[in-house]
């Protein structure tokens, strides 16, 4: 399970990255939130990830934090325990490598970064809108008198594992507030982000595994 939450917190972050040219509304929408996250040196975020699939009676949530300077492709995506600030998991990376820390098995992966338009990458969270979804700008939503707008992505690709990505964006704010992955096992995978700090003051270093930092730790190799 450990592992699966790593990899749908990755798959959310980059899920969200491209649409095709089918709706000008959500097009304008999209390439104005795009603008605004590209004027930032680097974001914080913490972030709540919900699964839920009724059919299977699974229902978790997960919380999380991520930094990332999409300029350079680095970040750094730390997952807590439920209902805790303990560290289950760090993902750093500098652009060129991946660190992947495991904290239950006292290890870290080390592989190649994937900067690639189909790779996990969260440092390009809010500007990977370019290709491989149609979207279709939907409505409005009003939540705790904030209003959102709503776009769904319908991937072009038939063979993915999820049929629509659903995203809401602060309307006054022009930020992105929650990103929903319908799978079609039947599990939703929401995604909200819970703060956001744009221009982030961050140090080079916190993109870059330091084994000093983790004691005992087993460095896996997987390049």
């Amino acid at each position: 399970m450990k592992r699966l939450f790593i990899y749908i917190v990755l798959s959310t972050l980059t899920v969200t990255a491209a649409f095709a040219q089918k709706d000008a509304d959500a097009k304008v929408i999209l390439n104005k939130l795009s603008k605004q996250y590209r004027s930032y040196d680097a974001v914080k975020t913490d972030f709540t990830l919900t699964i839920d699939n009724q059919q299977a009676n699974v229902k978790e949530t997960q919380t999380g934090t991520l930094i990332s300077r999409s300029k350079t492709n680095k970040y750094k995506v730390t997952l807590y325990a439920a209902g805790k600030k303990a560290v289950t998991q760090d993902i750093i990376s500098d652009g060129k490598n991946q660190w992947t820390f495991l904290k239950d098995a006292n290890e870290v992966q080390l592989s190649a970064a994937d900067n690639g338009e189909e790779g996990f990458n969260p440092a390009k969270i809010f500007t990977m809108y370019e290709k491989g979804y149609k979207y279709i700008y939907t409505g409005q939503q009003k939540i705790a008198g904030k209003i959102y707008q709503v776009v769904d992505l319908t991937p072009e690709d038939s063979k993915k594992s999820f049929f629509k990505v659903r995203l809401m964006i602060d309307k006054v704010k022009n930020q992105l507030y929650s990103t929903q992955i319908f799978d079609k096992n039947g599990s939703k995978y929401t995604y909200t982000l819970r703060s956001f700090t744009p221009n982030y003051k961050v140090a080079e270093t916190a993109f870059v595994f330091d084994k000093k930092a983790y004691p005992g730790v087993e460095v896996v190799d997987l390049r």
